[in-house]
This record gives structure tokens, sequence and C-alpha cells, in this order.
């Protein structure tokens, strides 16, 4: 099939959404479809239109199903639109849900997350992440990295605000790799370096600049308020990297209802009582890499592209039960 993908992030950009674009259009050439990603649609005919972001794309989405009824449309549902858009702009949102004849989401625990007529067009697809190319060498200090952009929806900063509350005889550093969204954000950043010596702000890296990063980390730190299923944490499973994660529905559906490394969202400090635990309890450190180890098989290349074709093949006989 020939295939419009559409997304906000323009090309070259290190935006999430960019990434999972890209990701999907290879996985689907690999399937032998062709994939054309845009990020304005100007009417193209098209077999199967993706749009990512359903409030972002919806201008796109409603001029798409207007011209051409007859073809299936697929809608993937982002952590703004499921915790922000939907509820700002419910009518907006919620139509772009209604047109598509799929929605995807990116976790386990969308379908309690949006409106129960919605959910039987729901296929979950868990953003993959390749295998590290080298193994971690020796760890010295105790490292805990995160990895993100700066802005509010991460609350990039959680984790060296807990750092704070750690004791003096702690070897913890927080170290944190992330474009900052704002002058403001960097700002914030550079001021948080500076008056504290357990934190570090890399600022934007490439991609072998996190691999190393993860490689040389104890853990890794995502305090989000809200997310649509982060593909950090399928980074950190499949690198075998332990995961504290704030108790929100996007990093529940990823890990689990009883994964031990949950923190309550903007609690910094429970977050440094858990940072302390890994530092001090090999057996609680141990039980987390056990838990990512455990579910890394989930986060590969080949399931992720067997949910995506499922997804397309749900949008397609949906649309042909609509137009028989």
């Amino acid at each position: 099939m020939n295939i419009i993908l559409i997304t906000p992030a323009p090309p070259g950009s290190r935006l999430g959404n960019r990434a999972t674009a890209e990701r999907w259009s290879r996985l689907l050439e690999q399937a032998g479809h062709h994939v054309d990603i845009v990020t304005e649609y100007n009417n193209e005919p098209c077999d199967l239109f993706i749009a990512l972001h359903a409030w972002r794309s919806h201008q796109a989405v409603v001029r798409f199903r207007a011209k051409y009824p007859d073809t299936p449309l697929i809608v993937v549902l982002t952590g703004t639109d499921i915790y922000d858009h939907q509820h700002r702009f419910p009518d907006i949102t919620h139509e772009s849900m209604s047109l598509a004849d799929c929605l995807i989401g990116l976790h386990h625990r969308v379908n309690q997350d949006i409106p129960e007529r919605f959910t039987t067009k729901l296929t979950t697809v868990l953003q993959s992440a390749d295998r590290p190319t080298a193994e971690p060498g020796p760890k010295e200090g105790f490292d805990i990295c995160v990895i993100g952009h700066l802005r509010y929806e991460k609350d990039p900063l959680r984790a060296a605000l807990a750092a704070r509350h750690l004791p003096e005889s702690s070897a913890i550093r927080v170290i944190n790799a992330g474009k900052a969204h704002t002058p403001e954000w960097e700002h914030k950043a550079l001021a948080e370096q500076d008056a504290n010596r357990r934190f570090q702000w890399l600022g934007e890296v490439d991609k072998p600049a996190i691999q190393q990063l993860m490689n040389r980390s104890r853990a890794m730190v995502i305090s989000s308020v809200m997310e649509g299923g982060a593909n950090v944490v399928s980074e950190a499973c499949r690198a075998g990297l332990p995961v504290i994660a704030s108790d929100i529905s996007g990093n529940i559906g990823l890990l689990g209802d009883d994964y031990p490394g949950y923190f309550p969202v903007g609690d910094d400090t429970e977050l440094a009582g858990l940072l302390q635990r890994a530092e001090n309890s090999p057996g609680f450190l141990g039980e987390l890499v056990k838990r990512v180890t455990e579910l890394a098989g989930g986060f590969t290349p080949q399931a992720e592209q067997a949910s995506l074709l499922t997804a397309v093949e749900r949008a397609i006989a949906g649309r042909a039960r609509l137009n028989p």
C-alpha cells in the first residue's frame, strides 16, 4: 500500500514523534509498503492515512476523511492527546478519534484513559528500541540518568531536586540529557546545576552519547507528569537499565501495575527515598534489573512491527465494514 503518515515534528527534529514516524516508516516498508512522512497534508490520495496526534493533526484528519471517505484512517493517541488535549479541547480531539477506523495507543492503559465509546477501535503498539551495540562497562560512582527534553510534561528537574535530599555520604549524581524547549527551562537547568553539586545538565546530545550515558548509569529516572508511552522506557528495558518512574498511567502501562520502582508524581522526597534504596540495597536494584529485563522482549522491533501491522489490518477491516 501507499501510506501517508503525518507528524507535526519536522525532518531533523529529535522529538519523540519524529523518531516514531521514521521508525514506523522503516517497519512498514520492511513489510512491503511505501510510506511518505509529511508535516503538512495537501489532499494527496493514498491507500492508508496515519495521523500522529489526534489534536495537532485534526485539520488533516477532517480533510482526509471528507475527501477520501473509503480510505482507511489510523489516528495515533499521544500523551498530550490523552492527558491534556482531550480535556481542554474535547470536541476537536474526540472528532479525530471518531473519524478514525483504528486508534493506536502506546501503552497498555490507554483504554482506561479515553472515552469508553472509542476503546473498541484501540490497538496497543509498544514502541521498540534496538538492543545496545556495546555492553555496559564498569560503573564508577552512582550516576542516575534523566533522558528527555526539558519541558513541563517531563518534570525534568525532579530527580535533581530529589538529589538535594540525599545524605552527604551518598555517591549519587543526576545526569540530565535533553534540549531545553524554552529559554526559561534553560535558565532553570543552569541555575540548578550551579546550585546543586549532584546535578549536571548535558543539553541535547546525539544517540551514541545517550547510549554511553545509559551504559555508565546505575538507573534511569522518568519523572513525567504525562506520557503517552515514552520510548526512553523501551530503551532502558532493552539495555537492562533499572527504571525509577512517576506513577502516571503512561509509565504504569509500560512497566506493569506491580512494578516496584514507582514514586508519586511530583514528589521529590519520595523519589529521594527510592534513589537511596537503589544505592544502598543491592537486592532492590537487582529486582528492578530483573523486571526491566523481563519486559525487554515486548519492546523489540519485531513486536512493534507485528502490532503496527495488526493496526493496519484493523483499519482496513473497519473501513470495509462501514463501506461494504
